[in-house]
């Protein structure tokens, strides 16, 4: 057999281990092994195996991932996200679906300094739904708000998934952080249209809450105002060079840390569970990277990639409707397999014709974004949803018909980004010259 036979016959078994149950960093780490095991040599794939593996765990550079979603976890836990609702609704809980707004704007200001997408949905289903509750608000609209919010934090820096993908496309992490914001505050804004027109259309679906006085808004902005400064020092001083995103990271964790303790809301049981997360969840992203990276090199040696953009280049087809496709592609794959997973997956894999496409890497990063954010609130692999309904016991179907709703944001920003691919770049390029 050749190369490529050997490495599609592997894909496809690959898959067939995925649905046995075993991780997918060590599916892949298995597979990669063993493929190239037989088209090099047993000693080479063993050397491999320890250098890939060796080299990820031991990379300064991923000190990055693990720091960023700390300084999240620190924030999840330590209530930063409930007062970021509160004081965003004494401004606007009064007026028609003011809490679900709220909600839009506490989460996106939490996003700064949370890269977690199931953290901000657990803390806003535990925070916004009983308070929205509390107002008679549908469970329709309460929930599916705080599914699809919680996916901002995929766009909004620090992005752990802008972090693997910037890892695995060797892209400037400052630049793609750069380049999802913008699109991420226009998805939060969408958000904020839809809501108004839903309770507009039918207010008994968001009655107006309770009129706030002025003195209680301005004591609330010191909650508002902490969190920002965070994240620009963090970002900033990224941005300008001061420090590299590790140290960025460092200053973040360090920053939220002294915030959640000059406010009494870390104690010694708060710090231990961040660490705990923290480490389950840094390990799991950095086993994926160091199996895909074996996996990587084998698939390499079959010439796989590059005959694939070669082909992908060759199609008759106008390259947008390529882009859609390989986007449907991603959106179906994880559907089956965690989507940060199958990113990590099929990235190597279809980049090489994104660049033969001529594409921005920018671009392909937020519209693999959008995709994403897509996935974690539709079915099957729904992780968003599934914090929600373990949180508040509402039922799928009423949750996934709050979702629906909001979807429509992001199909409406993935379409302009398509059209307009300077929106994700014109912030990168013009500070980055």
């Amino acid at each position: 057999m050749n190369e490529v036979v050997v490495g599609l016959i592997a894909m496809a078994v690959l898959l067939l281990l995925f649905l046995t149950g075993i991780e997918l960093s060590f599916c892949m780490a298995i597979i990669g092994f063993v493929g190239f095991s037989y088209l090099v040599a047993m000693p080479a794939a063993f050397n491999l195996l320890a250098k890939d593996y060796f080299d990820s765990l031991a990379s300064y550079g991923f000190t990055v991932i693990p720091l960023f979603i700390f300084m999240g976890q620190i924030a999840f836990n330590s209530g930063i996200a409930k007062k970021l609702f509160e004081a965003a609704n004494r401004f606007i809980g009064h007026i028609p679906g003011g809490l679900a707004l709220a909600t839009v704007v506490g989460a996106t200001i939490f996003k700064a300094i949370c890269g977690s997408s199931p953290a901000t949905a657990a803390t806003f289903a535990s925070v916004a739904v009983p308070e929205m509750d509390r107002f008679g608000y549908d469970k329709r609209l309460s929930t599916g708000i705080v599914a699809t919010v919680g996916t901002l934090g995929i766009l909004i820096p620090p992005s752990v998934t802008l972090i693997v993908f910037g890892v695995i496309t060797e892209q400037s992490i400052g630049r793609l952080f750069m380049a999802g914001l913008v699109p991420g505050l226009m998805i939060s804004l969408c958000f904020m249209f839809i809501i108004v027109g839903w309770a507009k259309m039918n207010p008994a679906i968001a009655p107006r809450a309770e009129k706030s006085t002025w003195p209680a808004r301005f004591a609330s902005l010191p909650d508002v105002a902490w969190p920002i400064i965070i994240f620009l020092v963090v970002i900033g001083g990224l941005l300008k060079g001061f420090f590299t995103p590790s140290e960025a990271g460092s200053i973040g964790c360090s920053a939220v840390i002294v915030l959640a303790l000059l406010k009494r809301a870390l104690g010694w049981k708060e710090f231990v569970k961040s660490v705990d997360e923290s480490l389950r969840t840094a390990c799991m992203v950095i086993m994926l990277i160091a199996g895909s990276a074996v996996l990587g090199h084998f698939i390499a040696v079959t010439n796989i990639p590059m005959l694939a953009a070669e082909w992908i280049a060759g199609l008759p087809l106008p390259h947008w409707i390529i882009m859609i496709v390989i986007s449907f592609f991603y959106l179906l794959g994880g559907s089956f397999i965690d989507d940060l997973a199958f990113m990590i997956l099929a990235t190597p894999i279809f980049y090489p014709a994104i660049i033969k496409l001529g594409y921005d890497p920018m671009w392909f990063g937020m519209i693999i974004a959008i995709t994403v954010m897509v996935g974690v609130v539709i079915p099957p692999v729904a992780i968003n949803v599934f914090v929600v309904k373990n949180i508040t016991k509402t039922p799928f179907s009423v949750i996934y018909a709050g979702v629906y709703p909001f979807l429509l944001s992001l199909v409406f920003v993935g379409i302009l980004l398509f059209i307009f691919p300077s929106i994700c770049t014109f912030l990168p390029n013009m500070l980055y010259r």
